[in-house]
Parts: structure tokens; C-alpha cells; sequence
């Protein structure tokens, strides 16, 4: 039987604040033990629009980071865009307010178990869930330093707080808002060659992460990447999230990116297939 998902449950958690940060909102939840089966990469399924909405199906957000410590015992933090329907809503949930939520779900980070050089590379908001996991490679002894990137200034969330959850951060914009002015897999050549990086971590748009996974290929470099498929369930049920991943044999399967992911070996995904139907490698 697999383990994914065993220790997931669902709850009515607390606000305990929503806060605007540049584009973005912070939002901070209550939600008691839960937090102890937590992992970074794990994200959660949310009921949306209230009890009389036409929002039928939760809406999944990758969990930025958990605490038990503090007042509240059980914390969790989610970084939302209110891009969506049910991202709009959940922006405009206020303190006090109760949120109907399953976690944690899904396929984590994995953690070495030795101390090695690790690469976390997040684009725009999608950099969220790298500052918690970041506090868990160091804890192991490992060397952490993230690449931070987005179109403009505005969508690069919280610098600051990348910079003090590792060794080094380097900021690229393409419009040289802020930062240098590229892409984060600019500077990923000279890195690997290097020999500066031994895992990369990453989570952000999808073009991010092909692109990442096309320089790493054919390198010992290990990269662990959290994809960005829409779910619609969540729990592995409606298949409406399937990726395309190349087997040891050649052939495609396609998986879930809620069961089988959203972490996913960057080397194993079809990227070339992604958003079509071919099954065949």
C-alpha cells in the first residue's frame, strides 16, 4: 500500500493572519497537529467560496512552511496569488475566519541524508516552499544557497527573507528590475561545471523547470523539481493532472502530479510531451 498521503486529515482551521506582501498574500492558519507530518513539497487542498458557492471542487496550495512553536501549537503558512476564483477568495478570508483544508498531501521533497551542495531555484511566488526546506537542508549540514527569478521586480517574493534562510541568493529579472538582468538557469552552466552544485531544488512555472532539467541532463546533478499541473481533487482520483514521465524501459506513463508528485525527478518527465496525448516515447 503506498504511503503517500497516509498521514493526511482533514480539518476546520483558523486565520490567524492575512497579510498583503507586494503581489502576494501571506497567509497564516492554524491548524494543531497536522503540522508534525508536514514536509516541505507537501501542499494542500482548501474548500473554497463558502458554503453556498458554486465552487464545488477544493483548490490546492503548496504549503510554504509549517511551525509547532509559538502560542498557536500548529501553524501553517501558505504564499497566495489571487489569480482565480478560489485564490481570490481565500485572499479575502479574514482573521478568525474558518477554512475546510486536507493535508498534507502529496509526494515531498527528498531530504539527503548526508550534507551536500544544494541549488534551490524558485520563480516568482513559486519560491515559497524553498524557504521552509531550505531550514530543513541546513539543519542537515548541507551548503544551501537559491536563485530567485521572475519577469519584473514586483513578482520576485520576499528577497529578504530568501537571503536569510541561506548562504547565498542571487536575484535574475528579465527586466532587470531588480537583480541581474536574465534568467535563473543563466548562470547554471558555470555552476555545474564547477562542480559548485550537487542537487537542485526548484519550483515555478513549468518552462522554469524544462529548462532546468535540459541543462542538468547528461550532469550527475540531481534535480528534484515541484511541478505547476492544475488538480482538481487532489487525492489522485479525477486523473485531470497527469504528466507524462519516461519509464526505465522507454515508455511513457502517464502519473499524477498529485499522488505521484508535485515532486517529481526533473529527468523523468517527458517534457516534450507535456500538454499533448502522445503515450508513445
Amino acid at each position: 500500500m503506498s504511503s503517500i498521503n497516509r498521514h493526511s486529515q482533514q480539518v476546520v482551521a483558523t486565520i490567524l493572519s492575512n497579510k498583503r506582501v507586494g503581489q502576494y498574500h501571506q497567509i497564516l492558519i492554524n491548524v494543531g497537529e497536522i503540522v508534525k507530518h508536514c514536509k516541505p513539497g507537501n501542499f494542500v487542498a482548501i474548500k473554497v467560496g463558502g458554503d453556498h458557492s458554486s465552487l464545488i471542487l477544493r483548490r490546492a496550495f503548496a504549503i510554504s512552511r509549517v511551525s509547532d512553536r509559538g502560542e498557536y501549537g500548529g501553524t501553517m503558512e501558505l504564499i497566495v496569488a489571487p489569480h482565480g476564483s478560489g485564490s481570490r477568495w481565500l485572499c479575502t478570508q479574514e482573521v478568525g475566519s474558518s477554512l475546510d483544508l486536507v493535508a498534507p498531501l502529496g509526494t515531498p521533497f527528498g531530504i539527503p541524508t548526508e550534507p551536500v551542495q544544494a541549488l534551490l531555484i524558485g520563480g516568482g511566488y513559486g519560491s515559497a516552499p524553498l524557504f521552509g526546506l531550505a531550514e530543513v537542508l541546513k539543519a542537515r549540514g548541507c551548503r544551501v544557497d537559491m536563485i530567485l527569478g521572475a519577469s519584473t521586480v514586483a513578482k520576485i517574493y520576499a528577497p529578504i527573507e530568501g537571503k536569510r534562510s541561506v548562504n547565498s541568493l542571487k536575484i535574475y529579472t528579465e527586466d532587470g528590475s531588480t537583480g541581474e538582468m536574465g534568467k535563473v538557469t543563466d548562470p547554471l552552466p558555470s555552476l555545474i561545471s564547477e562542480g559548485a552544485v550537487d542537487v537542485i531544488y526548484s519550483c515555478g512555472p513549468m518552462g522554469m523547470l524544462q529548462a532546468i532539467s535540459g541543462i542538468t541532463s547528461n550532469t550527475d546533478v540531481v534535480h528534484q523539481c515541484a511541478v505547476e499541473e492544475s488538480m482538481a481533487c487532489g487525492v489522485g482520483i479525477c486523473m485531470t493532472c497527469v504528466l507524462p514521465v519516461r519509464k526505465s524501459d522507454g515508455s511513457i506513463a502517464m502519473l499524477r502530479s498529485c499522488i505521484d508528485g508535485p515532486v517529481m525527478d526533473g529527468s523523468s518527465v517527458a517534457w516534450e510531451l507535456v500538454g499533448k496525448n502522445a503515450m508513445t516515447p
